[in-house]
Parts: C-alpha cells; sequence; structure tokens
C-alpha cells in the first residue's frame, strides 16, 4: 500500500505506477537520503517533536538499512516508487511506529532537494578531483617540454614557434577555470532546504540551521517555496561540465591529429589506444575520440535540464524527476572521460624531432624576420612587405628563410645582413619571446609556478 493512498479509493494502475516510479534511477540517492533522514531526526528530537528512544530506534534502523544496501542484502521495490518510500517504508517494517514518526516535519519535496543537493556536492568535489589530477598530468609534462620548440596555429596554418610545453599549459588554464566555476557552483549548492516541507515550511518548532549544520551546509535556503523548486545548482554544474567538455573536446582534436601519421607528434602508449578488425597498422586513439563524442552527450544533459524548468510554475512539479537521471548521467560522463583521459596523457610520447621538424616549416620565423628588419630602423609595415615578398620568393624557388642567401635577402631589402640568420633561429624566436604569458623558458616558468599556486588555492 502506498504511504500516500490514504486520500484514494482505488489502487494506481500498474502502468501509471510504472510510469511514475524512479527507484530505478534515484535509488543512488540511498545513502544521502539516510544521512538526511538521520539529521532530521536529530534535530526532531533536540526541539522535543519526537522522543529519545524514537531518534535512536531511527538512527539504529537506518544505519541498519545503509549496511544492508552496501553488502548487497536489501533490493528496493519499484511498489514503492522512490528511494524515500523504499527507505522508509523498510525503516517502519523494521522499527515499527518510530519509524513513522520520521516524516514528521518533512515533506518528500524537500527530501528530495536535500538529497540531491546532497549527492551533487560529492559529485562536485570528484569531478574537481579528477580536473585537478589532469592540472597536475599537464604541468608534469611541460616541466619536461620547455625547449621542445613546435609550431602554434591559426586557421590550421603553421603561425609562430611555441614550445610543446606552452601549448598544453594552455589547456591547464582551461581546466583551471572550469575549476573554479566548479567550486563556486558548490557555494551556491551548499545551502540546506530541509525543512521547506511541501513549500510552507512546517508549524511544527523545528531548527532548520540546526539540519543545515549537521549535514555540512553553509546555511539554509532561505525562501521555502525556492527551496523546493529550485533545481540552479544542477544547471550550474551541467554547465560547468559542459565546459569542461568543450575543452576536453578541443585536447582530444588536438591529441588525434598529433598522433597521426600527418603529425606524428605524440605516440599514445598501446595501453590506451586500439587496433582495426582488418587492418593490422592501424593505432586508433579511440579514448580521445570518445572523449569528444560523448561531449554532446553531456550538452544534452544541460539542455534537458533547462528545457524542463523553462516553464514550471512554482512550487514542486512532477516534472522536475526528470532532473536526476540527465544530471546522473551528466557527472558519469565527465568523471570517466576524466578518469581514462588523463592516464591516456601521462603515459603518451611527446616526440620532440618531429615537433621540430615541423617548426622549421611553413615560415614561422617570418614575424621574427619582420622584426628584425624593424630593428635595424624600418617600419613595420614596410618590413613585413619585405618579408612577404621573400617568402612568396621561397615557396618559387623551394627555399626557406634559413636557406636563403645574403645576397637575395638584399634583393628585398638592403638592410638584411649576415645576423638575420640568428635573428630568425627558432630557439632564438622563442625564446626572445619574454613577454608575460609568452612562450620563452621564463616565461612558461612564471605561467606554470602561477598555475601550480592558483591550482592548490582551490
Amino acid at each position: 500500500m502506498k504511504l500516500w493512498s490514504g486520500r484514494f479509493s482505488k489502487d494506481v494502475d500498474s502502468r501509471v505506477n510504472d510510469f511514475n516510479s524512479s527507484i530505478s534511477f534515484d535509488q543512488r540517492l540511498y545513502r544521502q537520503d539516510i544521512e538526511g533522514s538521520i539529521a532530521h531526526s536529530e534535530m526532531l528530537c533536540a526541539c522535543g517533536i519526537i522522543s529519545v528512544e524514537d531518534k535512536e530506534a531511527i538512527h539504529n534502523g537506518l544505519r541498519g538499512i545503509l549496511e544492508d544496501v552496501e553488502s548487497g542484502k536489501l533490493e528496493f521495490s519499484a511498489d514503492a516508487e522512490d528511494i524515500h518510500m523504499n527507505i522508509e517504508t523498510i525503516l517502519t517494517e523494521r522499527i515499527g511506529d518510530a519509524g513513522k514518526r520520521l516524516h514528521t516535519a518533512r515533506s518528500r519535496n524537500d527530501q528530495v532537494a536535500l538529497d540531491i543537493r546532497l549527492y551533487m556536492r560529492h559529485e562536485i568535489d570528484e569531478t574537481d578531483d579528477a580536473l585537478n589530477g589532469l592540472i597536475i598530468a599537464i604541468t608534469d609534462i611541460a616541466k619536461n617540454t620547455m625547449d621542445y620548440v613546435m609550431p602554434a596555429y591559426t586557421h590550421l596554418q603553421r603561425a609562430q614557434p611555441v614550445s610543446f610545453a606552452h601549448y598544453i599549459l594552455a589547456y591547464a588554464q582551461m581546466f583551471l577555470r572550469d575549476r573554479q566555476r566548479l567550486n563556486d557552483c558548490r557555494k551556491r549548492l551548499n545551502m540546506c532546504p530541509l525543512g521547506a516541507g511541501a513549500l510552507a515550511t512546517t508549524t511544527y518548532p523545528i531548527d532548520r540551521h540546526m539540519s543545515a549544520e549537521l549535514l555540512g551546509f553553509d546555511g539554509i535556503c532561505e525562501n521555502s517555496l525556492d527551496a523546493v523548486s529550485d533545481r540552479d545548482f544542477l544547471i550550474e554544474y551541467c554547465s560547468a561540465c559542459s565546459m569542461i567538455m568543450m575543452h576536453l573536446s578541443r585536447f582530444c582534436e588536438e591529441i588525434i591529429l598529433w598522433c597521426s601519421s600527418e603529425f606524428r607528434f605524440i605516440t599514445l602508449d598501446d595501453a590506451f589506444s586500439t587496433g582495426s578488425s582488418i587492418m593490422p597498422q592501424k593505432k586508433n586513439p579511440d579514448v580521445a575520440e570518445l572523449c569528444r563524442g560523448k561531449t554532446g552527450r553531456v550538452y544534452g544533459s544541460l539542455t534537458t535540464l533547462l528545457t524542463v524548468m523553462k516553464a514550471l510554475p512554482l512550487a514542486y512539479n512532477k516534472d522536475m524527476q526528470e532532473d536526476k537521471e540527465a544530471a546522473f548521467d551528466c557527472a558519469d560522463t565527465v568523471k570517466m572521460c576524466l578518469t581514462v583521459f588523463t592516464p591516456m596523457l601521462k603515459t603518451a610520447t611527446v616526440n620532440k624531432e618531429n615537433l621540430r621538424a615541423a617548426a622549421s616549416k611553413g615560415f614561422i620565423n617570418a614575424t621574427d624576420c619582420a622584426d628584425y628588419l624593424v630593428r635595424k630602423g624600418l617600419p613595420f609595415r614596410d618590413a613585413y612587405k619585405a618579408v612577404g615578398k621573400a617568402v612568396a620568393y621561397c615557396e618559387q624557388t623551394g627555399k626557406d628563410l634559413e636557406t636563403l642567401t645574403v645576397e637575395e635577402y638584399k634583393e628585398f631589402s638592403p638592410l638584411f645582413d649576415e645576423d638575420v640568420y640568428a635573428a630568425i633561429n627558432l630557439e632564438t624566436c622563442m625564446n626572445n619571446r619574454k613577454a608575460a604569458g609568452g612562450p620563452s623558458p621564463d616565461s612558461v616558468k612564471v605561467q606554470l609556478e602561477r598555475l601550480l599556486e592558483a591550482n592548490s588555492n582551490i
């Protein structure tokens, strides 16, 4: 019999029961539901609403249920509809009338709002830990690749020389911002809705602040209507996760290109690659491709939540039951991707020689060649034009800026001399970019130090 069946004269149609039930997915909230119920009953006892004996019976009963669930001795029933009714039904069967007093001054509306906040708080912490691990992995690679010259790109065309360290630290900055967003999300999430009841609190003399403190919240949700109808924190989490996946997908795209035969910038470890059923030579970057593909799945969770919430009047509506599967899948997907991507990156081999060979093509020292003329007194636009003509000449003759003779250089400007070769050396081009945030080893070291400091302060 349903716990809410007193109002009804008929049993619920079995099709409605199946459609309405959420235990198939909200059972993962069992620990949070029990944790919340222990705190709620502790508060009820402290406020004189239930006896000490009932409180102790409730606590012992709930702890026994938790132990049985985690040991696999207890399975939940679809007949009890959701995780809240399942636990309350089992508790009442085990301890009798004391179990029936647990729901005093509480509704499933504030109960589920509490459970999902507790659960997502844990998910945020786990997502953040995974991101932190990825940032550390990137910085470890950067420490060893500060002198690995490679071409950076615009429009996927070779542009200017940077180090591999400088390149991948750009992604570390993205993931640092992702951690900051998660941290901000956690602060807004960490307010306790318990005590809001169905929507208008209760006539019992409860202490909402005590419940919040017992459960590790920073305070209470100040408006009871908002407390039970707010899912901003889920939307914000899925939004932050969408950003994480967007950054991860960009990084994956780079890795997929880099480990191709056309680039050969990196080599993935065999343990994080797959083969072909027909082509024996293949070594495929499936991990990176799957992370890239799963990005759309996380975007879908965000879109689902925004769509569910976009037209709901206050306060709770059954539509909001749809929040959990989207949020759960988002959290599961992001953590799974980070968990496999990080060791894939850590075990990859960076091919220094291939990076340097690619940097020697594409005239990526052309800007430095123009700057050389500027230092000789030529206006930048005139220098730009002269070097542009030199590049066109190189393309026609199959040469590059390093192999032009001084006599050929002087055809484009009399200011060119023997010292041009030192000025356009790729290592020199990179090392001279000492401006804050630039690719010189000194600048990269400062970036790295500041990034590690900011990361440790989150």
